[in-house]
């Protein structure tokens, strides 16, 4: 019996293959979306484990001193107490186009690391005294070394496949030569099997702070919100898609219950059929999912490289461009699959199963009377103010999600309540039979096209909110690098002497010589950088401030007081008025607030007469150079020919500026993609909507057809139809996408990255999405309209012979 139910229930996919391919589009797209998010996340976080496995990042415990480098006496007294440690030089080396971290170690001392354990583990190793002495060899990923080998002052260079990107490994001397800095260490790792009764740190090297494994900067917490940001779009884009899989399954369930009453009054029970029903659901989630995984496996793909460029851009996250089948995200997206499929079958398999056995087989009685459209429209109310009230009680990221959930969910339930008031009143007021027809008839298909159109509501918010977002922070980006980056020509020497001489040098030359000076604290928020600066009015009249007191650099240049940075006012709760103690003789009134877009950390800035009493060691090697901006080329290659500058000791504001924007491009390259994808599987949710419901829309058609109206004039309604439900619902989405915008820049921008951005509004974009709106609907609407044209009146004059 049960092989005979199967075949009666699949009967209706046989007739009915557009509604099976646009069911398992559904979860194809669904699935599609969300696993390409998965996967890329999934792959930059393997990068991030990779990397620190590879470079033994915090399976040791690390040195370090607050200016950042360490002096090479303090690690020849470590040595001479007995102290096993074994010395790290970093710094960013620019090879062509690129920017590749350079590590320098000490290669005797040095744990073995995987990269030098692959070439002693080859056929033919190389000598290992070739490491050690001059010129040295660098380690690289294959893909940097053509490039290293173009550059003739470069060491050999060898392919290794066990560096992260963008990662240069060779010894600690070979590094200090290529980044002009001599006898200067970054950090030194502490050996294990540390020999007793050595003396204490804090006799040999009381300055040093000693970090246990796993303190340092931990990248894949670093890039933690970007993740979930990502995270967050590839959930809303697998809910736009599960609509299709609600309204086709609901009305496929819808016209089967006259096979479904027959059946049962032939004696199948109904948990029989359920179960049966469950596992054809699970079947086709299945199979959707297999395809929505292969989607989502071309589309990460495509889109990786671009994430791997923005988080290497933002955050120097050592992330592969390369994209790997994984089987935590394959299976996480048949489960998603599966459970979206049940979430959204759910609902009308459960009334199916509460059906009485003789109710009748018609579809306008399985639609539910119109008090379905109050009740969801309360429950999109209750779950807007939802949102509203734990944002207001609880904070951070999770709150603002939400927020941001329960406003966007809210809406989309409280949308066709929203729409059939709309049409109500517009019907009030024609007075034109045919419109009046036409608002009626929209009423009545109101309930079979509403999943459509709160996709539609979504995807048309998501993209004027996250487009409102990128444009805000563009055009803030923009006049931010502006105030920041005023000097002319950007100068890095090879050590503090030079710097000084470099400085004397060009002090009777330019307009000012600005010294660039930090150096790096500890702080309960994390490490801050602390800067000195001089006076001088490209300070005083273009730093970007946030908050600031009255007087305020006269306050910091003048009365000791420090301008700290947004990210680390708003970690702390620290504003003008407060103060903030950087050491421990060293407490100091906050006087101003500053915005510093990109950076993750903490960042203050003091006078150069108190920098130089907090931290008297720190190297003078970096100035910003005001001169007039044709004078600048002359100068700076006056400048390399007279100190023999390495490449890219002496840098461009433009070509800064440059740099800062195309990595503010790739930052929101994904999102824009996903932005582009959710409104074209909205636009794919209107069509499956007016196709299922085609057959629906002849008894409702043929009375009028058969008072006069023309198959064409008829037509061109159904086109006016989709085009105007598509136009309310873009204008009802553009509040709602701005509340959106206001959610991403003032909650989520402020706990996922420390700053806040002002919210710029762009019309001129809102006016084309509406014109692609309506052009989307009208394209949906086309193939509807060609077959009701099409249509023969025979099929329209059978209408009044059959029972409705």
């Amino acid at each position: 019996m049960t092989r005979t139910v199967i075949q009666a229930l699949w009967s209706h996919w046989r007739w009915h293959r557009i509604q099976l391919a646009t069911l398992l589009i559904g979860i194809a797209l669904a699935t599609g979306l969300w696993s390409a998010v998965q996967a890329i996340n999934a792959e930059a976080r393997a990068s991030y484990a990779r990397a620190n496995q590879q470079l033994a990042l915090g399976q040791m415990e690390m040195l370090r001193h607050p200016s950042g480098h360490i002096p090479l006496e303090t690690y020849v007294n470590l040595r001479r107490a007995g102290w096993q440690v074994a010395a790290v030089l970093e710094g960013r080396y620019r090879v062509g186009d690129r920017s590749v971290l350079l590590t320098g170690v000490d290669l005797v001392s040095y744990p073995p690391l995987p990269a030098v354990t692959q070439l002693e583990q080859e056929e033919a190793p190389p000598d290992p005294a070739a490491m050690l002495t001059a010129p040295g060899r660098l380690l690289a990923p294959p893909d940097l070394v053509p490039m290293l080998e173009d550059r003739p002052d470069l060491p050999p260079a060898i392919a290794s496949t066990a560096l992260p990107p963008n990662v240069v490994l060779t010894d600690i001397g070979v590094a200090e030569t290529l980044l002009n800095k001599p006898g200067e260490i970054s950090r030194l790792a502490i050996l294990p099997d540390q020999p007793r009764g050595v003396a204490p740190l804090s006799q040999v090297a009381p300055e040093l702070n000693r970090q246990p494994p796993g303190n340092s900067v931990d990248t894949a917490r670093l890039t933690d919100s970007f993740h979930l940001n990502l995270s967050a779009f590839g959930l809303l884009s697998f809910a736009v898609g599960l609509f299709i899989v609600h309204g086709t399954v609901g009305l496929a369930l819808a016209q089967r219950r006259g096979m479904v009453r027959s059946l049962r009054a032939m004696g199948v029970p109904m948990g029989t059929l359920s179960r049966i029903i469950l596992a054809e659901l699970v079947g086709l989630a299945l199979i959707g999912g297999s395809m929505g995984l292969l989607l989502g496996f071309f589309l990460a793909g495509a889109l990786l490289p671009d994430v791997a460029a923005t988080l290497r851009g933002l955050y120097g996250a050592p992330v592969d461009g390369q994209l790997q089948l994984r089987g935590g995200w394959v299976l996480a997206g048949l489960g998603m699959s599966i459970a979206g499929t049940l979430a959204a079958s759910g609902y009308a398999l459960w009334r199916l199963s509460r059906m009485p056995i003789l109710s009748g087989p018609g579809l306008q009685a399985w639609r539910g009377r119109s008090t379905r459209a109050v009740v969801t429209g309360l429950a999109g109310v209750g779950l807007g103010l939802g949102g509203v009230v734990i944002f207001l009680l609880f904070d951070g990221l999770v709150a603002g999600f939400a927020l941001m959930a329960g406003i966007l969910t809210g809406s989309a339930l409280l949308l066709p309540l929203v729409l059939s008031s709309i049409l109500h009143l517009c019907a009030g007021r024609v007075s034109d039979p045919v419109r009046q027809w036409v608002l009626a008839d929209m009423q009545a298909q109101l309930p079979g096209l509403s999943l459509a159109l709160m996709a539609l509501l979504l995807a048309l918010a998501a993209n004027i909110g996250v487009g409102t977002m990128v444009s805000s922070f563009r055009l803030t980006f923009v006049g931010w690098l502006d105030q920041r980056l005023m000097a002319e020509l950007y100068i890095t020497a090879k050590d503090s002497d030079q710097g000084r001489e470099i400085e004397t040098w060009l002090t009777p030359r330019v307009d000012a010589v600005l010294p660039i000076r930090n150096v790096e604290l500890d702080h309960p928020t994390g490490p801050l950088f602390l800067y000195g600066v001089v006076d001088h009015a490209t300070y005083r009249d273009n730093w970007p401030l946030v908050a600031a007191a009255p007087d305020v650099w006269t306050k910091i240049l003048s009365d000791g007081a420090i301008l700290i940075n947004e990210q680390l006012a708003r970690r702390a709760d620290l504003w003008p008025g407060d103060s903030i103690a950087l050491t421990a003789d060293h407490t100091l009134a906050i006087a101003g607030v500053y915005s510093d877009y990109g950076n993750p950390t903490g960042q203050a800035i003091v006078s150069m007469d108190l920098f130089g009493r907090i931290a008297p060691n720190a190297a003078n090697r970096q100035f910003g150079i005001r001169i007039a901006p044709e004078r600048s080329d002359e100068l700076a290659a006056d400048l390399q020919n007279r100190f023999d500058l390495g490449p890219g000791a002496i840098i461009r504001q433009a070509a800064l500026k440059a740099q800062s924007m195309a990595i503010f491009e790739k930052t929101f390259v994904v999102t824009s993609a996903l932005n582009i994808l959710t409104l074209g599987v909205a636009g794919f949710a209107i069509l499956t909507s007016l196709l299922t419901l085609w057959t629906q829309r002849l008894p409702q058609i043929a009375p009028v057809w058969a008072m006069g109206l023309t198959l064409s004039h008829l037509s061109k309604l159904e086109l006016a139809r989709s085009m105007v439900l598509a136009f309310l619902t873009a204008c009802l989405a553009l509040p709602l996408g701005l509340a959106l915008a206001w959610i991403l820049l003032a909650v989520i921008n402020v706990e996922a990255f420390g700053w806040r951005l002002p919210m710029h509004l762009f019309p001129l974009s809102w006016v084309q999405l509406m014109l692609w709106t309506l052009v989307a609907a009208a394209l949906a609407a086309a193939l509807p309209a060609w077959r009701l044209r099409r249509v023969p009146p025979a099929d329209l004059l059978r209408v009044f012979a059959n029972e409705r």
